[in-house]
C-alpha cells in the first residue's frame, strides 16, 4: 500500500511538473507575442520623420522581438502554436505595412527636383552641385584654379552655340565670380606659370565671349521682329 502511495505521489508530481512546464512555455509565448504586438503598435505613433531617420534601429528591434516570439511559439503544442502563429502573423502584417510606408517616403525624397536652367548651366561648367546661387568659389585654390579655368573655357566653347542671351548673362556672372576668387588665390601662392596660363585663357575667353554675346543679342532681336 505504501509503495502504491509512493508511485501515485511520484506520478502526480510528474504530472504537475509537466503542467507547470506547459504553463511556463505558454506564459513565455504570450509575453513575447504581447511584446511584439505592443512594439509594432508603438511604431504607428512614432513621427514619420523620426521613423525615416532611425529606421535601421527600429527595424532591428522589431527583428529581435519577432525572433523571440517565433522561438517561444515553437515550444508550444500544435493547437497553441497555431493560435500563437496567427497572432504573430497579424503583428508582422501590420509591421510590413508600416515598413512599406516608410520606404515609400524615403524613396520619394531621393527624387531630386529638376534644377533650374541657371543651375544646369553652372553644373555644366563646374560640375554638379559645386556652384549654387551664392556663386561661392571657396573650393577653388592654388592647386586647382588653372584646371577650373580650363574646364570653364572648354565648356564654354563646346556649348556657346546653344546659349541664349540670358545664358550669356549667367556665364558672365560665373566668370566674374571665378575671377574674384582668383584675386584671393593669387595671394595664397598661385605660381607664375599657372597665372600666365590663366591669363592666356582669360584673353581668349574675353574676345570670344564679346563676339558670341553680340551675336546672341542680334539673333534674339531678329526673332522678335518676326
Amino acid at each position: 500500500m505504501k509503495k502504491i502511495a509512493i508511485k501515485v505521489g511520484v506520478f502526480c508530481a510528474l504530472a504537475l511538473a509537466l503542467v507547470s512546464c506547459k504553463d511556463a512555455k505558454q506564459e513565455l509565448a504570450d509575453k513575447r507575442i504581447k511584446e511584439l504586438e505592443t512594439y509594432v503598435d508603438s511604431l504607428e505613433s512614432v513621427n514619420a520623420l523620426e521613423k525615416e531617420k532611425n529606421w535601421e534601429l527600429l527595424a532591428g528591434e522589431y527583428d529581435r522581438k519577432s525572433t523571440f516570439a517565433d522561438e517561444a511559439s515553437m515550444e508550444l503544442n500544435e493547437e497553441a502554436q497555431t493560435k500563437s502563429q496567427e497572432q504573430i502573423a497579424a503583428a508582422k502584417s501590420k509591421y510590413n505595412t508600416i515598413k512599406t510606408n516608410v520606404y515609400n517616403e524615403i524613396e520619394k525624397k531621393k527624387i531630386v527636383a529638376k534644377p533650374s536652367m541657371k543651375q544646369m548651366l553652372r553644373n555644366r561648367f563646374f560640375g554638379a552641385g559645386k556652384i549654387g546661387d551664392d556663386m561661392n568659389f571657396s573650393w577653388v585654390n592654388k592647386d586647382n584654379i588653372l584646371k577650373t579655368y580650363e574646364t570653364f573655357f572648354s565648356s564654354y566653347k563646346n556649348n556657346k552655340s546653344t546659349f541664349s542671351r540670358e545664358d550669356y548673362d549667367e556665364v558672365k556672372l560665373m566668370y566674374e565670380a571665378l575671377d574674384s576668387r582668383k584675386n584671393t588665390v593669387e595671394k595664397e601662392g598661385l605660381t607664375s606659370a599657372d597665372n600666365t596660363s590663366i591669363g592666356i585663357i582669360k584673353l581668349k575667353f574675353a574676345t570670344m565671349f564679346k563676339i558670341n554675346r553680340m551675336g546672341a543679342k542680334a539673333t534674339e532681336n531678329e526673332k522678335a521682329k518676326e
